[in-house]
């Protein structure tokens, strides 16, 4: 089993994005340095500002499709929850040989 990781994504104008991966990591660095074709790029969303973990892929699929029904506002209470000030968490996940 592996670990996986559903996500928010956003960018100044606090335009929304939620995905889905095995490595945030890999994954956030990919949006941030626009390889990621589609939404992210035309929109330049490339700040993490939630993410939640489960060892179970169809657990992942199955809150990042739950968590795309919300209303805005329902995911703006999300992400505050526990980013009140929507940083960007990217740098947290980079182990000191990245920074």
């Amino acid at each position: 089993m592996g670990q996986y990781y559903v996500y928010i994504l956003t960018n100044p104008s606090r335009t929304l994005y939620i995905g889905v991966t095995n490595d945030l990591t890999r994954r956030v660095a990919e949006h941030k340095a626009g390889e990621v074709q589609g939404f992210t790029k035309k929109y330049h969303i490339t700040q993490l500002v939630y993410f939640e973990m489960t060892p179970n892929v169809k657990e992942a699929i199955t809150r990042e499709k739950q968590l795309k029904g919300w209303s805005r506002k329902k995911k703006i209470a999300l992400v505050e929850s526990t980013n009140p000030s929507w940083q960007d968490l990217f740098p947290s996940l980079l182990s000191d040989e990245d920074r």
